[in-house]
Parts: C-alpha cells; sequence; structure tokens
C-alpha cells in the first residue's frame, strides 16, 4: 500500500511504475528463488533454463535481455551449462555472427519439476486477485512489454553505432 507524508503526498518513488514492476518482480522472484536453489541451481541456471524450456533457439544477446544477466555473464554460464550438457550451441543457419541457444533434453528433464513448482507459485501468488484480474495484469503486462521492446531494440542499435 503506498503511504503518505505529512503533508499527504505519496511519495515518487512509491507510485512510480518501473519501481513498482521491480519491487513486485523482486519479492515474488525472491519467493520461488526459496525454491530453487535448494534443488541445486543457481538463480542465472533457473532463468536461463526456464527461458529455454520448450522454446525455440535463441541469439545469445535475446537470451541476456530475457534472462536479464550481462552478456559475458551469460556466456560464461552457457560454457558451465553446455559442460554440463542442458544447453547447446549451434551456428545460425544464415549468420556465422550469430551462435543459438536450445535447451537440450537433460536441461528439458532438469528443469521440468522446478517448471510445475513455478507455476504452483504463480497460481499462489495471482489466488488473492481472482482469476480475472490475473488473466488481465498478464495481458497488460505483456502489452507493454510488446510496446517497449521496440525503444529497448532501437537504443541497443544506437549504442552500438556509436562504438
Amino acid at each position: 500500500m503506498s503511504k503518505s507524508t505529512k503533508a499527504g503526498k505519496v511519495p515518487f518513488i512509491d507510485d512510480y511504475l518501473p519501481a513498482l514492476l521491480a519491487q513486485a518482480s523482486n519479492l515474488i522472484s525472491a519467493e520461488f528463488h526459496r525454491v530453487v536453489i535448494p534443488k541445486g541451481f543457481s538463480i542465472a541456471e533457473w532463468r536461463v533454463l526456464a527461458t529455454l524450456a520448450g522454446a525455440p533457439p535463441t541469439s545469445t544477446g535475446n537470451l541476456a535481455r530475457m534472462t536479464s544477466l550481462k552478456q559475458p555473464t551469460l556466456t560464461r554460464l552457457l560454457d558451465r551449462m553446455e559442460e554440463r550438457g542442458h544447453v547447446k550451441r549451434t551456428p545460425h543457419e544464415v549468420d556465422r555472427r550469430v551462435t543459438l541457444i536450445s535447451i537440450s533434453a537433460s536441461g528439458e528433464r532438469l528443469v521440468a519439476s522446478l517448471i510445475e513448482l513455478a507455476l504452483v507459485h504463480e497460481r499462489r501468488v495471482l489466488k488473492p486477485l481472482g482469476a480475472a484480474r490475473a488473466a488481465e495484469m498478464k495481458s497488460m503486462l505483456k502489452q507493454m512489454i510488446e510496446l517497449h521492446r521496440p525503444a529497448l531494440d532501437d537504443s541497443a542499435v544506437m549504442h552500438s553505432e556509436e562504438e
């Protein structure tokens, strides 16, 4: 709940969308991370495997964006995960500069039980909102992501052109 100051105004950060989204994400993720870590996964490994599970192969850059990991950190993590047989790297058919990352069969088996637990956690988090509000919130978040993804991609292009 938002708190108000003596003047009755809500502090900026308590009503600022990016801060609210970050707080909600951090709190809800931290709850589930208490399940992930005892199962022998690092948070980064969970993010990578969960992102790749059931998805088509993706570039390292796209995987870095989707998992919120810096690309050098992700590359080192993928090295370790590939050594363990959890992910596979394949060259792009057309652009040899791009490496595609996919989850292996053993990676899928490894993460399957965690995905089930993640879905249970999600249902528990969303239950107080009711099914309709939960579905609406997820739909709005997906819409916001789609609306702002091009701006992020344009920003990345601008930064790479500056270098």
